[in-house]
């Protein structure tokens, strides 16, 4: 089994986060794993509302890379150079 690089993306169906989705899913490599999480219609298990909890989520869009809130997102929008950064893209 080949480990992967856990990438999740908090939204919440605005413009900002769609392009965030958008950018993501096309830096991925086949080493990374994107699950969306769009906290408008939440998760079946309400997992995703623990998780925002956990991880001190407090704007979107958020992309946490490995458990961890990417710099990227702490004071500004996502950028690709900032996703890059993060691994996000990179062969593990």
């Amino acid at each position: 089994m080949v480990a992967k690089r856990r990438i999740e993306v908090f939204t919440a169906g605005c413009l900002l986060c769609r392009q965030a989705i958008k950018m993501v899913r096309e830096l991925a490599c086949p080493s990374c794993e994107v699950v969306v999480y769009d906290l408008i219609k939440q998760c079946e298990s309400k997992e995703c509302l623990d998780k925002v909890k956990n991880y001190g989520i407090d704007r979107v869009p958020t992309i946490v890379v490995d458990g961890k809130i990417a710099e990227c997102c702490t004071g500004s929008r996502p950028s690709l150079k900032a996703l890059k950064g993060a691994g996000i893209g990179s062969p593990l």
